[in-house]
């Protein structure tokens, strides 16, 4: 048998590896059913083998890495483009809940931002690649770890596109009146995920610049908003006047706002994603974030006193209530541009209207695109079955991962209940951060020695390991909103529950069919490619990679 034209068998060149077949131990019958390196080691280039061996030759691919072009500029305009879109639907599910107090619930949510902000900052600087939660809880811990913040990522992801498409729909009422409607509100909501879905099976993504382009305009908008609000609708003894805690909102109502809030920062894993692509990213990445901190607290509490200031609670029969609860639930924000005085009511009533539902597509669209990036990422790490992995022979998308998420999507907007999506979102988002919080403490724990760019100086030294405090307060913060959640909320914790449920027995399942252990990282795309020169008589030629773990 010949290896290749030209060269009898039996010789190789330097470099190839010999493989033995063995017989188990279990008979003198037994089939040789692995192989094993031969004892015998090479000396020169025609190295004699026995029959039967098996020679197969050392490929060493080239190191596939991301270009990091990316700059300050382009990593905030990113990030708040996704960040900044949520302030359209998360301001009228917190004044549902925290009536005249939203301004002090998104301040208060704020905190907890800015906590989960320098974990992500320090891990990301520290780990600069693309995985967010999950990519920590593998250095943190294990990859079983990993795995679950992956998952619980990925719930996020696809809450995202369903809560995202859902508010665009209802932003698209200026436009199309009978988008009022709950059926014709959720069709279109559903009709626009499934076109996402097949442009991004097509391979067709928005372009970056245009993407950043969006997100300035609507830095620029919300700036204006703020500044003719302050102007002409901005009144102070009234947002004192309104809030009467323990009555309108009581207790509970509030710290149920606290909750909900947290659904106004959605997008914090944008830039950790992207430090794969970012220029020296232990500059970058925390100028981006601080940049991102301030705009996101400065603008959304003042969109919100605003908002109270034109949309101020009324108490009816012991009842109160604002209508940025009610009549403009699913689109706070235009109910802002339509309250401004002529002509200004006339210009931004519109320009909100398709500003708001451009951006909260494109916010849509970037869900996509993360889902199926990560469900990828996972799979090559074997967390999730090898289908997860495969690519469209005609245009080279993850095809099954994208659909599959895109139906979750779809299935979550069928209710038509902004308040529920924003439950399933909180659970996903306080579960992540709690696991990146607990993370990062676990990174400081055992990689001590591990290079920090980027390094929280409140620590607590705890057995010669610096534990950061920022982190160990951000951690009890998530855990607590998520637990309040799981007690108080019926959709949000079944929904949320029955998806970690799915995803832990997949992946048992998965790993224990391929004999890998839980916590173990596997690749499934292994740095040395065995390419076989001779095979044994009787042995099948070398299949495509599967996606499955190559053992050697």
């Amino acid at each position: 048998m010949a290896d290749e034209p030209g060269r009898p068998a039996g010789v190789h060149r330097p470099g190839d590896r010999i493989y033995r077949p063995v017989r188990r131990p279990t008979g003198p019958s037994a089939l040789p059913t692995e192989v094993v390196p031969s004892q015998e080691r090479q000396r020169g280039t025609a190295a004699a083998h026995r029959p039967g061996d098996k020679i197969v030759r050392v490929v060493r691919g080239r190191e596939l890495t991301l270009r990091r072009v990316i700059g300050i500029g382009g990593l905030f305009a990113t990030g708040y483009g996704n960040v900044g879109s949520s302030i359209y639907y998360a301001l009228g599910v917190t004044t549902l809940f925290a009536l005249g107090a939203a301004p002090l619930a998104l301040g208060v949510a704020g905190l907890f931002f800015i906590l989960t902000v320098l974990t992500y900052t320090e891990a990301t600087v520290a780990m600069p690649e693309a995985g967010g939660a999950s990519s920590f809880a593998r250095h943190g811990f294990n990859e079983m770890v990993s795995f679950v913040a992956g998952w619980a990522t990925l719930m996020s992801y696809t809450v995202t596109i369903s809560i995202s498409v859902y508010s665009a729909a209802g932003y698209m009422a200026v436009f199309f009146p009978v988008l009022k409607q709950p059926a014709p509100h959720v069709a279109v909501a559903v009709a626009a995920i499934v076109l996402l879905m097949a442009l991004n099976i097509l391979g067709i993504q928005e372009a970056t610049g245009f993407s950043l382009l969006f997100a300035a305009i609507d830095l620029a908008i919300q700036v204006v908003l703020v500044i003719l609000g302050t102007m002409f609708l901005l009144n102070i003894d009234r947002l004192i006047s309104q809030v009467n805690f323990g009555v309108a909102p009581t207790w509970p109502d509030f710290v149920y706002g606290i909750a909900v809030a947290m659904v106004a920062y959605t997008g914090i894993e944008t830039i950790s994603n992207m430090a794969g692509e970012a220029r020296a990213p232990a500059r970058t990445v925390p100028r981006s974030y601080a940049g991102l901190i301030f705009a996101v607290l400065v603008l959304f509490i003042g969109i919100s006193t605003v908002a109270l200031s034109a949309f101020p609670v009324e108490c009816v029969d012991g009842r109160c209530s604002t209508e940025l609860a009610t009549t403009y639930l699913d689109d706070p924000v235009a109910g802002i541009a339509e309250r401004m005085p002529p002509p200004f009511n006339h210009i931004l009533a519109p320009i909100v209207g398709i500003l708001a539902s451009s951006i909260l597509l494109i916010a849509a669209n970037a869900g996509v695109i993360g889902v199926s990036r990560l469900a990828f990422s996972m799979g090559a790490h074997q967390q999730l079955p090898h289908v997860f992995t495969r690519i469209h022979s005609r245009f080279g998308t993850p095809y099954i991962a994208i659909t599959i998420f895109s139906v979750a999507a779809v299935l979550l907007v069928l209710p038509g209940s902004i308040t529920q999506l924003s439950e399933a979102y909180v659970f996903a988002a306080m579960l992540t951060f709690t696991l990146a919080h607990l993370s990062l403490i676990g990174m400081r724990v055992r990689k001590p020695g591990l290079y920090r760019a980027f390094k929280v100086t409140l620590g607590l030294p705890i057995a010669g390991r610096d534990i950061p405090l920022t982190a160990v307060a951000g951690c009890l913060g998530t855990a607590s909103v998520w637990v309040l959640v799981v007690v108080t909320y019926p959709f949000g914790r079944w929904v949320g529950l029955g998806w970690m449920a799915l995803g832990i027995a997949l992946y048992v399942l998965y790993r224990r069919r391929l004999r890998l252990p839980l916590g173990a990282t596997v690749s499934a795309i292994p740095s040395l490619t065995m390419v076989p020169l001779e095979r044994p008589y009787g042995e099948p030629p070398p299949q495509e990679h599967s996606g499955r773990p190559t053992r050697t």
